[in-house]
């Protein structure tokens, strides 16, 4: 690559940036006063929650946008003066790449050859690098509409790269996909910079990937918050950090009640605990945590930079709702038993099975975690259970009901959110409540009481006539939430609920959810991100239509324990178990 200034400059240099749009009847500041600079050859992480100004940030440096104010310089050259140059010198994957996914996976590569004036005597070379890169040699023949989610992320950067670049702009590339692809794509990203010398500018939501990168520019509602080596804010939260235990009490209610506990200041189910972070670098008593000697284990664990960063949002006066106390239990039928049977389920598409004959069941006021990677079968399950696909063959019973033969009655006890904000995006908050309220049957009385309650309940009554396409992330999730609750369900179906939010949302959903289950609400669940799937009850892992397998997070982690990882996280037993089935798959192919 033809480095265009002196290896030694930063990459990227913002000075007072600022940029201000007109949206919804109001002036909105989406980057106030930045300034920042990216070194060369590093991964460098812009971490910030939502509508922090990350998007709006790439967009400028980019050159897709102008800034009101400021200068950026992107690879020695003014970014403002000169954008087409700017523009033939990186690369810049926006959080919806344009593939086309009608074409194949060679098609969209020669479209965006094409776009980016790649000569044809240099394609064969440059496709064949980017395909070992990527591992997609064995698609190019495949339509992209019918490639995974991670492997569509990995096809939308080959695009982004066809005509080599020194510097990439990676826009929240890991949101949507599965804890196997991310991981991947991470190893694609650390190859291009290890050998390649490509500096990489990437954004995400998931403070995991924080502490991948070797620095991160911490942002928030515009504001440079901070700019350094991760490792430089763990340190920060050193003796802040325990680990909860408590035998006698179900996890939920422990998280609630550390939540309230005075020296707390953030509460987290992992495994058969609570991970607690201090106000103070001080170990809290039982007695301080709402307990008393013998009734809790406390334990001092190492910080995390996720620690940090919340941390460092509460103290700028960011705080987590806290839902109403969950009421008394209640659901249709009697509570004892399961309230979903899954026998032998099977979904077809053509010669294609889906879903290959999977059983399992929930019981009433239990959270369910059904895990698996891009492809697996778990959208198509959940469209089943939802009523809104039929099975090709087996036995499947919601709320008492037969889906084959009563789906309509069994919709009626079913809240479905769905992977993407699906509500009418030109409503208002209050119009789109009202909508649903008449969907579900609601009478007149009943449906001004579940939208004031909506509006109360979720904190929305400020922005009730506001359009909810232009809401950020977090509040669309809390309306979509409270669309699905409208008619008070006794069974909640959550399709990769929490897909690109911040931790502080992602808390305060969970913090909902627990509630709903406390009440005697079930729960059903897809994510694709690990930690959150500690809250689960039990977890059913799937992979090319089948489960793998079924257990609490706790023995889940525990089949996979060896030697050399006494300790697996659930990602880690998770991608265990997905690499075992592809050998296994592997060996009966060759057989």
């Amino acid at each position: 690559m033809t480095q265009t200034a002196n290896s030694q400059d930063p990459a990227l240099v913002l000075q007072g940036v600022r940029k201000g749009f007109h949206s919804g009847g109001r002036d909105v500041v989406a980057l106030d006063d930045v300034s920042a600079s990216v070194k060369r050859g590093i991964v460098t992480g812009l971490i910030g929650p939502d509508a922090a100004g990350k998007t709006t940030l790439m967009r400028l440096v980019a050159g897709l946008l102008l800034p009101d104010q400021g200068e950026i310089t992107a690879l020695g050259l003014d970014v403002r003066r000169k954008p087409l140059e700017v523009q033939s010198s990186l690369g810049y994957m926006p959080q919806r790449f344009g593939l086309y996914e009608d074409l194949t996976v060679q098609e969209n590569l020669d479209l965006y050859a094409d776009l980016q004036n790649l000569p044809p005597s240099e394609r064969k070379e440059r496709y064949e690098q980017l395909m070992k890169l990527t591992g997609l040699a064995p698609f190019t023949d495949r339509l992209a509409g019918a490639l995974s989610g991670g492997m569509k992320q990995k096809l939308g950067l080959a695009c982004s790269l066809v005509r080599p670049k020194d510097l990439l702009l990676l826009d929240e590339p890991t949101v949507g996909v599965d804890p196997l692809s991310r991981r991947e794509l991470w190893e694609i990203v650390y190859n291009l910079v290890e050998h390649q010398g490509m500096t990489v500018l990437l954004s995400t939501a998931y403070l995991d990937e924080a502490e991948r990168c070797q620095e991160v520019i911490l942002m928030h509602m515009g504001k440079l918050l901070d700019h350094g080596k991760p490792q430089k804010f763990t340190k920060t939260m050193q003796g802040r950090s325990f680990m909860v235990t408590a035998p006698e009490m179900n996890k939920r209610q422990l998280q609630r009640q550390l939540n309230q506990a005075p020296p707390v200041l953030d509460a987290l189910i992992l495994g058969e605990g609570v991970r607690v972070v201090t106000k103070e670098a001080q170990e809290p008593t039982p007695a301080e945590l709402g307990g008393q000697d013998g009734d809790l284990s406390i334990e001092a664990v190492p910080p995390r930079f996720e620690d940090s960063f919340v941390a460092m949002l509460r103290e700028l006066g960011q705080e987590v709702t806290t839902p109403s106390q969950p009421g008394e239990r209640r659901c249709a039928e009697a509570c004892d038993g399961p309230v979903i049977e899954v026998e032998n389920l099977k979904r077809r598409f053509g010669d294609f099975m889906a879903v290959d004959g999977i059983s399992f069941v929930v019981e009433h006021g239990e959270v369910l975690g059904l895990l698996g990677a891009n492809g697996a079968g778990k959208s198509t399950t959940f469209r089943m259970l939802c009523g809104l696909l039929p099975p090709s063959e087996g036995r499947l019973h919601v709320a008492g009901h037969n889906l084959r033969k009563a789906a309509a009655k069994a919709r009626q006890s079913i809240g479905y959110m769905a992977q993407r904000f699906s509500l009418y995006a030109n409503l208002s908050v209050v119009e789109n409540l009202r909508f649903f309220a008449r969907v579900y049957g609601l009478n007149i009385a009943r449906r001004k009481e579940r939208v004031q309650w909506a509006l109360e309940e979720f904190e929305l009554a400020e922005l009730a006539n506001a359009t909810s396409g232009q809401l950020p992330l977090g509040y669309k999730q809390r309306l979509a939430l409270a669309a699905a609750l409208m008619h008070e369900p006794e069974i909640l179906f959550l399709d990769e609920p929490t897909s690109g939010v911040d931790p502080l949302a992602r808390r305060e959903f969970w913090r909902r959810i627990n509630a709903l289950a406390e009440s005697g609400v079930t729960v059903l669940v897809t994510t694709h991100f690990m930690e959150e799937a500690e809250y689960c009850d039990r977890v059913v892992i799937m992979d090319r239509g089948k489960v793998l397998a079924e257990g609490t997070p706790e023995e889940i982690k525990k089949a996979r324990r060896t030697e050399d990882d006494p300790s697996p996280t659930l990602e880690d037993a998770f991608i265990a178990l997905i690499e075992h089935n592809k050998q296994m798959l592997e060996k009966e192919q060759a057989a």
